[in-house]
């Protein structure tokens, strides 16, 4: 999923994309038979080839499981190009071998943290058929292998191309986003479950005002005051988990749910901005955690104004927390990647000697009082230059092959029934 496979499987899995068991219907009876007729009846027409009703709600399910907010007309578009690019496979004599099916789902899967057996039990659970996986890996792999030998010769990188690019950092740099955020109780298995359903319907909604509506009606952060809208960010600055996802969405879009610790978090892209200034990403970040006892009542609240007053430094919590125990101040230097989730998001929002009171601990009997300290980047100049003149390669690659697939598109034969 490029910036698309926020899917890197989250997505996520980044661009819910490239490689993704039974054919699990959903519903409890069994079909009498017109209905599975109707399952089964032709929903496209392309070229030769039909798409069904039933490989319709197989897609639609995909994407749901990928993190997309899929329609109807996406997924039957995205099967209807298929169809192409497997006609033009068959046209140039490519095949797949059952070894190389399953070696692209390990490579999705991968992408995910997952082993191909948990990601292929995981869409068995959603209802998705194997043959409906083992498709979509297969399509992939083959347009990869078209675009490549049609392309590659056309997508040639100059040095001067490589060099503009490591000085902005590779191919993401100068980006800045601009978020909103919903956060959902998850503190008991029960509250999760419930949350992560409500999470469903949210996304099922994809426009800017649903999604402002529903933060201000069930978003558990400070933020819901705002409607969930957080200020430009740049994206080198967000938490691995959310930079990839986000980096795949077109405004609009919604990610994918982000579990954290008591909460699942959902967030909405509204709008790019390229910047002239390199947004390299977080390699590491220092942080203050001050732990306040109340939660979120008046008077931890108060103490946490108090201490912001008095404080402008990380370091000077150190006289704040003089005499208290010593779990109650934590100053803590990390890769940004194994920072929690929701402390990671608050972060990316403060530049060093600025605090948030957004979270809690310990069931929300704890308030957080968390102060940036400092940021370092990642160091541009040890980039391998192949390795970005591979990613912008692949970039250009893809690019050529999008237009050349609107080409063969706008040349065939659909009907739509």
């Amino acid at each position: 999923m490029t910036r698309k496979f926020r899917a890197d499987l989250i997505a996520g899995l980044k661009k819910a994309s490239l490689g993704l068991l039974c054919a699990v219907l959903v519903g409890t009876g069994v079909p009498d038979r017109a209905a599975a007729q109707n399952l089964f009846a032709p929903v496209a027409y392309v070229n030769d080839n039909v798409v069904t009703g039933f490989e319709l709600n197989q897609r639609i399910q995909l994407m749901t499981v990928l993190g997309a907010t899929p329609t109807r007309q996406a997924a039957l578009d995205a099967l209807i190009e298929e169809r192409l690019k497997k006609e033009m496979a068959d046209r140039f004599g490519l095949s797949l071998t059952d070894e190389q099916v399953a070696a692209g789902i390990q490579e999705f899967a991968g992408r995910g943290g997952l082993k191909p057996e948990q990601f292929l039990s995981l869409m068995a659970r959603e209802g998705v058929s194997a043959q409906t996986v083992r498709d979509f890996v297969a399509t992939g792999l083959l347009w990869r292998e078209i675009a490549r030998g049609l392309f590659a010769n056309k997508a040639q990188i100059s040095d001067l191309e490589v060099d503009r690019a490591m000085q902005n950092n590779g191919p993401s740099g100068g980006l800045r986003v601009l978020l909103s955020e919903l956060f959902l109780p998850a503190r008991t298995p029960e509250e999760r479950a419930k949350s992560e359903a409500l999470a469903k319907q949210i996304a099922a909604r994809p426009s800017i005002s649903a999604f402002a509506a529903a933060a201000s009606e069930y978003s558990v952060a400070p933020s819901r005051e705002k409607a969930g809208r957080m200020d430009w960010v740049a994206i080198g600055d967000l938490p691995p988990a959310l930079r990839n996802t986000v980096a795949g969405l077109k405004p609009g879009e919604i990610t994918a749910p982000l579990s954290t610790q008591n909460a699942i978090g959902l967030f909405q892209l509204r709008s790019v901005a390229e910047t002239t200034r390199p947004t390299p990403k977080a390699d590491a970040i220092t942080y203050a955690a001050y732990y306040i006892a109340g939660g979120r009542s008046e008077a931890a609240l108060k103490r946490a104004a108090e201490v912001k007053a008095s404080v402008d430094s990380c370091d000077d919590l150190y006289g704040i927390a003089k005499g208290e125990p010593e779990e109650v101040l934590q100053i803590d230097t990390l890769p940004a990647g194994d920072i929690p989730t929701d402390v990671a998001v608050e972060l990316s929002k403060l530049d060093p000697g600025e605090v948030s009171t957004a979270l809690t601990r310990a069931n929300g009997e704890t308030l957080v009082f968390l102060m940036m300290c400092g940021r370092t980047y990642e160091n541009t100049g040890n980039v391998d230059r192949e390795q970005i003149r591979n990613q912008l390669q692949s970039q250009r690659i893809g690019a050529l092959a999008d237009s050349y697939l609107a080409e063969l598109k706008a040349d065939a034969t659909i009907v739509i029934p």
